[in-house]
């Protein structure tokens, strides 16, 4: 298990004034946790940040947007980047959820404060505020369009949204508990959502009705993802004729993060189970980096990487720190983990 290099969240914000201090951490699990600082003394001529660091950390390369930080007695740097910029004016509270149209011209975003506002990407500037939820809401995300919105929340209500006047054109009624994630199937005809209740179910958005519960676990699903499967794979036969509303379904395998500490993979078309994998603790979030390989995190900070054709065995768990695994998502070559800390 490897140590961990941590720095105040608002370093960039610390260090901006000659003499500006921010506070340095490594913890390496099973030993005493190393404190220290970093300290501005001034720009170079190129406007570049003269950073020093206290005993026990040094500083590598500092460029006006990023530091790298080693601590030699753990063999461990990381190199801290700055906010390109931030939005500090769109919720009052606690950012729950967020998501970013395709154009990457619009964002939208769920807050502790209770409220969902879609927003200027460029500017932060508030476009739409959308309500409708009677409590929390939990999650959002664009259409592939990006210009509907579909948002679940503690009302155990699913909701599909226009950006352009923020208004509500679906309600989705069925399931018995709040809906804690959401997935859209192809360009959105047909959407998933799960919720506490321990269902998946998969709906038609032209019809407002349920196409069917595509799994029901016993045990609150917190996260879903909905992706192409490996050709190898055998997702199973459906009982009966899929209804003719259902588009995009086929081939397609749907991931269950569940609370009882359980990945389940599941036929979309078929509802057939694929496979089941048990994990450390309960699952939080789930997605795909490739038709084979997918990744799933953990409420105790494991991170799993799953080849789909056999799960038996991890082809890796990446454990950087006990903080809750909140969301992934794959970027590039590899993918963007947050966790609770």
């Amino acid at each position: 298990m490897a140590a961990t290099l941590r720095i105040q969240s608002d370093w960039s914000r610390a260090l901006s004034r000659d003499e500006g201090e921010a506070w340095l951490s490594c913890r390496s699990p099973g030993k005493p946790t190393l404190y220290g600082s970093v300290t501005r003394r001034g720009l170079s001529s190129d406007g570049v940040p003269d950073i020093v660091a206290s005993e026990g950390f040094v500083v590598g390369e500092v460029t006006k947007k990023s530091i790298l930080i080693s601590c030699p007695h753990e063999n461990v740097s990381t190199k801290f980047l700055a906010p390109y910029t931030t939005f500090c004016r769109i919720h009052q509270k606690s950012i729950t959820c967020l998501d970013i149209s395709s154009g990457g011209g619009l964002g939208v975003s769920t807050s502790t404060d209770g409220t969902m506002k879609i927003w200027q990407a460029a500017n932060g500037e508030i476009r739409r505020l959308l309500e409708g939820h009677v409590y929390d809401v939990n999650c959002c995300r664009f259409f592939p369009s990006g210009l509907v919105v579909l948002s679940g929340g503690m009302d155990a209500q699913l909701k599909v949204w226009s950006a352009e006047d923020a208004s509500c054109v679906v309600t989705f009624k069925g399931h018995k508990g709040g809906i804690l994630d959401t997935a859209i199937v192809d360009r959105g005809r047909n959407v998933l959502s799960c919720s506490r209740d321990g269902s998946a179910r998969l709906w038609d958005c032209g019809k407002s009705a349920c196409l069917g519960v595509i799994a029901d676990c016993g045990s609150p699903v917190n996260g879903i993802a909905v992706g192409t499967a490996d050709n190898s794979l055998n997702l199973g036969t459906p009982e009966k004729p899929p209804s003719e509303r259902e588009v995009g379904t086929e081939g397609k395998i749907l991931l269950l993060a569940r609370e009882d500490k359980k990945l389940q993979g599941v036929g979309l078309q078929s509802r057939q189970p694929v496979f089941l994998f048990v994990g450390s603790d309960a699952f939080n979030c789930c997605t795909f980096l490739s038709s084979t390989y997918i990744l799933a995190g953990t409420q105790d900070g494991n991170i799993y990487q799953l080849d789909v054709r056999n799960t038996n065995t991890p082809i890796q768990v990446i454990h950087r720190s006990g903080a809750p695994v909140l969301s992934l998502l794959p970027y590039r070559d590899g993918f963007i983990a947050s966790q609770g800390n």
